[in-house]
């Protein structure tokens, strides 16, 4: 191994790469949008307006490489699970209710158990969300795809209730923390890197397919104004998403401790502080703005929002 650190980057995803080619195909999707468009690329999930009041909410996402990991543990009920989840968390963040998920599965050959695995994980997520698996795509891609090898992805509608309403975000709320399982499904391409060559032992192998969590059910029970999906990108790259201009966040990195897997991938691969925090969730799967007066006495409060004064929208302290 190097005696550099590693990167995300040098695993081979670039964000910022993705972010500048982002922002250079944003006006051609805005060009598509009519005036039933009410969010569109940006946050969480897109919304559409509905005759009468409500709105639709979208999502579309996968599960990375993570599924190089289900391969070779043979857990692929995992990653069903995870692709369902991870677009409910998504849509959830706009307060939708799922409605329907659909899904692709795209490989070189059909292997019926693997198939038959990823259905159940799906089904079963599906269930405990309360939406309907109402169809999906199965390709098979022969020279695509190397033997054994798959995608998946997925796609969710929700509804969001015409008499939803929140308050809006202000200096001075709290940031509740809402713990992940582990790497849920985003910098599983730096971390195989860093696990490169180590032996895939059973403790190893369940730290890594620890499940993509729902937070559906929790932010139910809870008041609150906006939430971020912490996945690709972290906490700086997720948080300001929920944040309306003019303000920032304060995390305080004191307040919980990681899951053990982050402080082991952060040692094999000598990885710097700014690098696991851009790329890994570091324990926390969903983050809440909340008013002070919401926040239940067993909340873990991870920060506050404060009046943006610098151009980042996230501080880590």
């Amino acid at each position: 191994m190097s005696s550099e650190g590693l990167s995300y980057a040098a695993a081979g995803v670039d964000i910022a790469a993705y972010e500048r080619a982002l922002e250079r195909v944003k006006p051609l999707i805005a060009a598509t949008h009519g005036q039933e468009v009410a969010q569109g690329v940006g946050p969480f999930a897109g919304l559409y307006a509905l005759p009468g009041g409500g709105h639709l909410a979208a999502s579309a996402d996968g599960v990375g490489t993570k599924i190089k990991v289900a391969i070779a543990t043979g857990r692929h009920r995992v990653i069903g699970g995870d692709l369902v989840n991870h677009c409910v968390n998504d849509i959830a963040t706009a307060g939708a209710r799922p409605l329907f998920f659909l899904d692709y599965f795209a490989t070189g050959k059909l292997d019926p158990d693997v198939f038959a695995q990823l259905i159940e994980g799906m089904t079963e997520a599906c269930r405990e969300a309360g939406c309907a698996l109402l169809g999906g795509e199965t390709a098979e891609m022969p020279g695509v795809y190397a033997l054994g090898d798959y995608d998946l992805a997925g796609f969710i509608v929700g509804l969001v209730e015409p008499e939803a309403r929140r308050e809006p975000v202000r200096a001075g709320d709290a940031l509740v923390g809402l713990r992940s399982s582990g790497l849920h499904t985003n910098g599983y391409s730096l971390a195989r890197k860093v696990f490169e060559g180590a032996p895939l032992t059973e403790d190893l192998a369940a730290a890594l397919m620890a499940p993509h969590l729902s937070y559906a059910g929790d932010m139910r029970l809870l008041k609150w104004k906006a939430a971020a999906h912490i996945t690709g990108g972290g906490i700086p790259g997720n948080l300001p998403r929920s944040l309306p201009e003019g303000l920032a966040a304060v995390v305080d990195k004191a307040a919980w401790k990681p899951n053990p897997i982050f402080a082991e991938i952060r040692r094999r691969g000598r990885i710097s502080d700014d690098e696991m925090w851009g790329t890994f969730n570091m324990g926390l799967g969903m983050i809440l703005v909340v008013d002070p007066k919401d926040v239940p006495k067993d909340a873990l409060v991870v920060g506050e929002v404060v009046k943006q004064s610098r151009p980042e929208r996230v501080h880590i302290r």
